[in-house]
């Protein structure tokens, strides 16, 4: 799973140790790497294949970060530059986000228009073996890179699923180009997609919005912010996304080890849509950034959750470069939402629960209506009001439907208020 990122440099120190002896609290430390070093070297000497120093060190580094939480690790100079072109928004792979879970890959979320969407993986779908071959053991660096490979290569992946019998599944690999912003209209409803986080999803919201409010006017109802399926990404990013929507108030605090990492970040003034109502849909693949907008709008009231609880990541990753290696990736923070809450586990709970479900129209044609009764009278002629939208909407999208039709709600109430 992608991560929120706060890039940052690290000093390299060069440390002259006294002669005295250890302070007796360093003693156990000390023990504790003279046992990794003896270990290191029986390793090297008596295993039954041989091994790269390279690799052991990087296993044991690993082994350590990965101890901490599921999202601290350790990148090598090639996994370093991936996550830095993931994050500018295009790069090579299956297209999706995964953590490691009971030893296993776990899918977060399919990115929309990728090959793993396309194969149909799902948010909560774990995979158990990669071309045939477990995963149990490997760390998640090592299950994502055997997942990369030639572009047009396929890859067939084991897949256990809640309620199915584990089946397989053939990705084929491709280029994955993350356009991160999408819009359409819905009628005179607004409709905005946010798949991911990266360092254009601010400009793309902005453009997106100004095609909508271009193309509806004055007759805009309010808009739908989909962040389901949406895995996170960049913190300053979900930072200006939640910003563009509200006039004043935190966005969201972030609180690391020390009393003086705390962070605040505030709105500045200006809502991009003057405020018309919202609907933001998440659902369980709604994870980190995303979380951080959701929490944002919901506790200014700003906006109407609705879907499903969301993924429940929150904490911040730092990314620190190692001169002359690749970085590490550490957890060095926890955020909390406007209110104080920390979504850790829990994640965001919508103010409207809608699960997505499949819309069918029920059979009507043996019901018996006004007009089929003898000697029913005619109704009375009027002009129909067409001042108000009707509330109604045929879609494959039950969540989106019911989006619209809170929205078309709102207006249709406003509307009657006012006269």
């Amino acid at each position: 799973m992608r991560n929120l990122l706060k890039i940052m440099s690290v000093l390299t120190l060069l440390v002259a140790y006294p002669t005295a002896a250890p302070a007796a609290g360093n003693e156990d430390t000390f023990r504790q790497l003279e046992l990794f070093g003896d270990i290191f070297e029986r390793v090297r000497s008596f295993y039954v294949d041989e091994t790269a120093d390279k690799e052991l060190i990087e296993s044991a580094i690993n082994g350590m970060l990965q101890s901490l939480d599921p999202h601290s690790s350790y990148l090598n100079e090639e996994s370093f530059r991936d996550m830095q072109v993931q994050t500018r928004g295009e790069f090579g792979g299956l297209g999706i986000e995964v953590t490691l879970e009971q030893g296993f890959v776990r899918v977060v979320t399919p990115i929309d228009d990728t090959p793993a969407a396309r194969a149909g993986l799902e948010t909560g779908d774990f995979i158990t073996h990669l071309d045939g071959e477990s995963v149990l053991g490997l760390n998640l660096a090592d299950a994502v890179e055997k997942m990369r490979g030639r572009v047009g290569s396929d890859i067939r992946l084991t897949i256990r699923r809640e309620g199915r019998d584990a089946f397989d599944v053939s990705v084929t690999r491709d280029v994955i180009k993350i356009q991160s912003v999408r819009s359409r209209v819905e009628g005179d409803v607004g409709y905005l997609r946010v798949t991911a986080f990266n360092e254009q999803t601010d400009i793309g919201v902005r453009r997106e919005i100004a095609k909508m409010s271009e193309e509806l006017g004055d007759s805009m109802l309010g808009l739908v912010l989909d962040l389901r399926r949406n895995p996170g990404g960049l913190l300053d990013q979900a930072i200006k996304v939640s910003d563009a929507f509200l006039e004043r108030g935190e966005i969201v605090s972030t609180r690391g080890r020390g009393d003086d990492d705390a962070q605040r970040f505030n709105a500045k003034s200006g809502d991009l849509i003057n405020g018309l109502p919202m609907v933001v849909l998440i659902n369980g693949g709604s994870a980190s950034a995303s979380e951080i907008v959701a929490g944002a709008l919901q506790d200014h009231r700003r906006a109407v959750i609705m879907g499903t609880q969301s993924f429940g990541k929150g904490s911040v990753q730092t990314i620190m470069p190692i001169p002359g290696h690749g970085a590490m990736r550490l957890t060095t923070a926890a955020y909390f939402t406007p209110s104080g809450r920390s979504i850790q586990k829990t994640g965001v709970t919508p103010d409207i629960m809608v699960e997505q479900a499949r819309i069918e129209t029920a059979d009507q044609t043996s019901r018996v209506r006004e007009q089929d009764l003898r000697n029913a009278r005619e109704g009375d002629s009027a002009e129909p009001d067409t001042s108000v939208p009707v509330a109604s909407r045929d879609t494959d999208d039950y969540q989106l439907a019911r989006a619209i039709d809170l929205l078309k709600g709102i207006s249709l109430y406003n509307v009657r208020v006012t006269n």
